[in-house]
């Protein structure tokens, strides 16, 4: 999930300064939660856990530097390690700033502050037929797929989710944008039922990840395959596809299922939904932090696909694919990894497309080489099965969002989320080696 481009926030340093309840200082072992101790939790649990604790005012003035804060300090929880912020009209924008920071299980002691991308811009498009021409028609197999589990009103709107690591204890601080309108009426804006969701991700921790990261067989992974193979499966899969495409299919990279990385089935809508085609890739970057370990990244997808269908409300996880920084890909919408399936990952374009989410928050920090191949890896092979040209153009018809829904709109086949969505997604460090991936997955075509 990524954050929406805005240059109107004003946020009053005061407010973001001013303190929560003070907290007493605790023992050195407060807060320590042994790792025996937070293994059994999980395992009783093994589907995971999330708490939804909501948000209160910081004070009881409507002006002044906290007016409108909303916060929440509850240094003892259950353990987590992921937290996002929700509310509940989808629609509405979060304009302000959210900060939390975590007390670690293993050492009792609190993170620093760190900011969550408050204005997601992964979401779910209009459905089917809301879109105009070719773009439009979706096919649905296996039940209905809907996209939401309990339809358009049952969504909400939400932060991306930061990885945090093993944690019993949050603070979260939600300050207002302030303009002189605001000001003058004395009102703050934000979206009414902030709510903090800590989510543990289940699946027995730490210990199974590294275990399924150590043991392909168990971890359920799609084997690597040869380029001859993969062209092969080109044919099979799209007869349709013309002679003269069918030998740039990029080699299948190893991927790790869905069992791989521990989804809980039970937790998505049934069925799923298809469309025609894939003529595009958006890149993302999933914000959730660089501070996980390439073993814990089962855990994280598990974290994301809990609170996109959990806290969110959304059919299932909303990318195609997911990329490690030590350049796994995973699947990610159930739906099959060779097939069109439509996900929820760039409003306004998710037909005929994939999202590729490469874990992490390229704002600043550079995104692995490992990272960076693998996209090109995926891309090279997922496009090839279906005809398209890396370092081509495809145009698309736009379902609303950034362009007004029916603009016909000229786009980079691999593009990052920022180009069909106004966010700063993938982040600049990612989005400035797409080229590189371009160039890079159009040779693992055979095209260069």
């Amino acid at each position: 999930m990524c954050a929406f481009s805005t240059s109107v926030v004003a946020i009053s340093a005061a407010a973001l300064l001013a303190p929560l309840t003070p907290l007493a200082a605790p023992p050195a072992s407060a807060g320590v939660v042994p790792r025996a101790e937070r293994a059994a939790a999980r395992a009783e649990q093994p589907g995971g856990r999330t708490q939804s604790l909501p948000l209160a005012p910081l004070g009881s003035s409507s002006r002044g530097p906290g007016a409108g804060t909303m916060v929440l300090s509850k240094p003892d929880t259950g353990p987590f390690t992921m937290v996002g912020v929700v509310w509940e009209d989808p629609e509405a924008e979060l304009a302000g700033r959210v900060r939390v920071r975590a007390r670690s299980a293993e050492t009792g002691r609190w993170s620093g502050w760190q900011d969550l991308d408050a204005h997601a811009a992964d979401a779910p498009g209009p459905e089917p037929g809301a879109e105009s021409g070719a773009e439009s028609r979706a096919a649905a197999g296996g039940g209905s797929g809907g996209e939401s589990r309990g339809g358009p009103a049952g969504w909400r709107g939400g932060t991306a989710p930061l990885w945090v690591g093993d944690s019993t204890g949050i603070e979260v601080r939600v300050v207002p944008a302030r303009s002189r309108a605001a000001d003058a009426a004395g009102a703050a804006g934000l979206p009414r039922g902030l709510t903090a969701e800590l989510i543990d991700p289940g699946g027995a921790g730490a210990a199974t990840d590294k275990a399924r990261a150590a043991d392909p067989a168990a971890a359920g992974r799609i084997a690597e395959q040869t380029k001859a193979a993969s062209e092969g499966d080109a044919v099979r899969l799209n007869p349709a596809l013309p002679a003269a495409a069918r030998p740039f299919v990029g080699p299948r990279p190893k991927i790790v299922t869905r069992k791989g990385w521990g989804a809980d089935e039970g937790k998505r809508a049934k069925g799923y939904r298809y469309t025609n085609t894939v003529n595009i890739a958006f890149v993302h970057h999933s914000a959730t932090g660089n501070g996980y370990r390439c073993t814990e990244a089962p855990g994280l997808i598990r974290g994301i696909y809990r609170y996109h269908t959990q806290s969110l409300n959304w059919a299932d996880l909303g990318y195609n694919f997911l990329v490690d920084k030590c350049g796994r890909v995973y699947e990610g919408r159930a739906g099959g990894v060779t097939r069109a399936v439509l996900g929820a990952h760039t409003y306004g374009f998710n037909h005929n497309s994939m999202g590729i989410a490469v874990l992490g928050t390229y704002d600043s920090a550079a995104p692995s080489e490992a990272a960076v191949n693998a996209v090109s890896r995926v891309t090279a092979w997922k496009l090839g099965l279906f005809g398209k040209n890396p370092e081509s153009k495809q145009t698309k018809v736009s379902g609303g969002g950034k362009y007004t829904s029916g603009t016909r709109v000229r786009l980079n086949v691999i593009s990052g989320h920022r180009d069909g969505f106004a966010t700063d997604c993938p982040g600049v460090r990612l989005y400035d080696r797409l080229g590189a991936a371009r160039a890079s997955s159009a040779s693992y075509q055979g095209r260069r």
